[in-house]
């Protein structure tokens, strides 16, 4: 039953009866609401039915694809600036190349839905590292609109971590393993 018919069936039953104002009016509700049920409610299909794996889905692609951005910037430009940053707190500068790993490789196996769970879990700690590394100062500061300075780098955390609880769905690659 569609919202006209829904219109219709009200309107001819007001015609076609002696009902009262109120007793049309309820009629009319209840019509409306069969409507709002066959068309919104869980059991239907469509684009309100509840669809985890397409959510998921969408962070996978979300998240993934735009850290890889990052990495490809690290291969375009190079290192050296990672690298320096960690020989400056007495730390091997070969670390740099976890970088690449947290920046292409983890954001590729998310995407594609490849043992997500540990590549998110690669991603959270290479955004954990990133934060104390480079943005630990910036902690505390709220931009000039009123967002917090680390926002982006909040929310690529909190989607690995949640990818990391999730899996990749059942719109993956792989899905059988415990670490998809």
């Amino acid at each position: 039953m569609n919202l006209p018919s829904c219109f219709f069936m009200a309107f001819q039953f007001r015609v076609n009866s002696t009902n009262t104002t109120e007793q049309n009016l309820f009629l009319f509700r209840l019509y409306v609401s069969k409507f709002l049920n066959n068309h919104f409610s869980k059991q239907t299909s469509g684009i309100m039915k509840k669809n985890y794996d397409l959510g998921i889905l969408v962070l996978r692609i979300a998240i993934g694809l735009l850290m890889l951005f990052h990495g490809i910037g690290k291969l375009q430009g190079g290192l050296g600036f990672i690298q320096g940053m960690l020989e400056a707190k007495g730390l091997p500068g070969f670390i740099a190349y976890g970088a690449l790993v947290g920046e292409i490789l983890a954001p590729l196996a998310i995407l594609i839905g490849f043992r997500t769970r540990i590549a998110a879990a690669i991603y959270a700690l290479n955004m954990l590292v990133a934060f104390l590394m480079v943005h630990i100062s910036q902690f505390f500061m709220v931009t000039e609109t009123g967002g917090w300075a680390l926002e982006l780098l909040g929310l690529y955390l909190l989607g690995a971590v949640t990818l990391f609880f999730t899996g990749a769905g059942k719109i993956a690659v792989s899905s059988s393993n415990n670490w998809d």
